[in-house]
């Protein structure tokens, strides 16, 4: 064992989502180094200096400094968190070009400082973004992670335990497809605690398919509420990207509904989409191929055309 070696992680992108992430990794102490990276140097500077102040207070201690695309060359893990956000009544899919851009040019210059671990983006349209970074890197497509649905998954299981009432952390339930407008949920797959869904609404009849749809359709519609409220979406998709970090770091071989390259599997292949794959400290070691039923497949397939069609023009 490599006494000496520290898991070093850098953050491409400052902003609201960048910031969320790099809060929640002080707080659960998950790495030892933290590198932000930012077009805006002094933005980076200040959040570095904010974050450190809060370090006697964190479980363990992390060194954080702000960056050039130089410290790269040893990191495990980059983050890319950078971009244009997404505004009100605007879809993520519509970010593609403007972002295209600016993705090619980030990952041009992480490649050219050696980089050879693991990329993790976040940035919308992230499926799309993912790929792009994968093309852009020539890293294995499994070292190129993009935070697919894991959100939306929690989201869906936020709902359900309300909806329940039971601990969110005893639904097991998942959103797949692209991170937008086109996913699904995997009905036929969710159970609470130990009881398949489908069971449960059949035993009870206060349990209704409308209610779940409710659930659903507030999932994926909640960028869009969240938006109109708060102007952005941060918090969530920080402890997402957290929870991630962490099954590649410490190795879990966890089932996260990442973003994850499909090389024949449901029928499809060069596609980045959010489907449940285990994740360790090499990235993704496996794409688990779920078995849907007839619905869920044509929604699926439907998802896929969609991303493909989108990023035609870019890619």
């Amino acid at each position: 064992m490599n006494y000496g070696k520290v898991n070093r992680v850098v953050l491409v992108g400052t902003g609201a989502v960048g910031c969320s992430y790099a809060y929640s990794m002080i707080n659960q102490g998950v790495a030892e180094e933290l590198v932000l990276i930012d077009v805006n140097e002094a933005k980076a500077e200040g959040e570095a200096m904010d974050l450190n102040h809060g370090m006697p207070f964190a479980p363990s201690p992390i060194k954080v400094w702000s960056g050039t695309y130089q410290d790269c060359e040893t990191a495990d893990l980059i983050v890319i968190t950078a971009g244009l956000a997404q505004k009100p009544g605007e879809t993520r899919l519509q970010l593609v070009e403007k972002n295209t851009k600016i993705f090619k040019d980030i990952v041009k210059n992480i490649m050219a400082n050696g980089f050879n671990g693991i990329f993790l983006v976040a940035t919308n349209p992230v499926d799309i973004l993912t790929y792009v970074t994968w093309k852009e890197s020539g890293l294995p497509k499994e070292r190129v992670i993009g935070s697919g649905t894991v959100l939306d998954s929690a989201r869906l299981r936020f709902g359900l335990g309300k909806y329940f009432n039971v601990d969110t952390r005893n639904v097991h339930a998942y959103i797949i497809g692209e991170h937008g407008d086109t996913e699904l949920p995997v009905w036929s797959k969710a159970s609470i605690g130990v009881e398949q869904l489908e069971s449960l609404l059949a035993e009870k009849n206060e349990l209704k398919k409308e209610s779940l749809e409710d659930i659903f359709i507030n999932v994926r519609d909640a960028a869009y509420h969240i938006i109109e409220r708060k102007g952005a979406t941060f918090y969530g998709i920080g402890m997402s990207l957290v929870r991630i970090t962490k099954a590649i770091l410490n190795n879990e071989n966890s089932i996260l509904t990442v973003s994850s390259y499909l090389d024949g599997q449901y029928g499809h292949e060069d596609v980045y989409i959010g489907v449940p794959a285990i994740i360790n400290r090499n990235g993704i070691r496996e794409v688990i191929e779920i078995d849907l039923n007839e619905k869920e497949k044509e929604q699926f397939d439907r998802s896929v055309a969609v991303l493909k069609e989108t990023m035609q023009p870019v890619i």
